[in-house]
């Protein structure tokens, strides 16, 4: 039976309906993304580690958001565009949603809810970081920045949470990859 996170409404970033459901039985590496953000590079170790990845059942997707600093402007043709032009991104994308706020998509809510505390692997505060650029953080639970990471097992539950920061080849991600690919 279908988890509540795998139930919810979603559109791909061309628009036709989706959802977490359509990858039943795959770990899924859940990351809401920018194109204008200090930590856009990580496109590229997003789309080397899910083609890297896929064939052991691991999908990452895509969630455009423009919560934070107004990095993700464009409309959905443009980010396509983008990604897929500068980082060569082949993973699944998804419509622009927000991701925090009063208009949270439910998927972010659910993933929240399901998982309320990001781990961080770096040695710096990325709270500090940000607030020293003049950038308001979000507070906890909420998600903290771009490049958020939700680790979500083949069963449909949230399994892991990596602070934006924590980049997607980090050890402790790949870890909680490997942990959810192996259950």
């Amino acid at each position: 039976m279908p988890t509540a996170i795998q139930q919810v409404p979603l559109k791909t970033i061309t628009g036709e309906d989706a959802s977490l459901q359509d990858y039943a039985g795959k770990v899924l590496l859940v990351v809401n993304v920018a194109s204008k953000c200090g930590l856009t590079p990580q496109y590229e170790a997003l789309e080397k580690l899910y083609a890297d990845r896929r064939d052991d059942g691991l999908v990452v997707l895509g969630f455009p958001a423009n919560d934070f600093g107004a990095q993700e402007p464009g409309a959905n043709a443009e980010i396509q565009d983008f990604c897929r032009s500068t980082f060569g991104v082949d993973f699944p994308m998804f419509a622009k949603i927000a991701v925090t706020g009063p208009d949270t998509h439910p998927l972010y809510k659910a993933l929240i809810e399901a998982h309320p505390k990001a781990t961080s692997t770096s040695d710096t505060d990325f709270r500090a970081a940000l607030r020293g650029y003049g950038m308001t953080p979000n507070p906890e639970p909420g998600i903290l920045w771009n490049f958020e990471k939700f680790v979500v097992g083949k069963d449909g539950e949230v399994v892991a949470r990596f602070a934006p920061d924590t980049k997607p080849d980090d050890p402790a991600v790949l870890a909680a990859i490997d942990k959810a690919l192996a259950a």
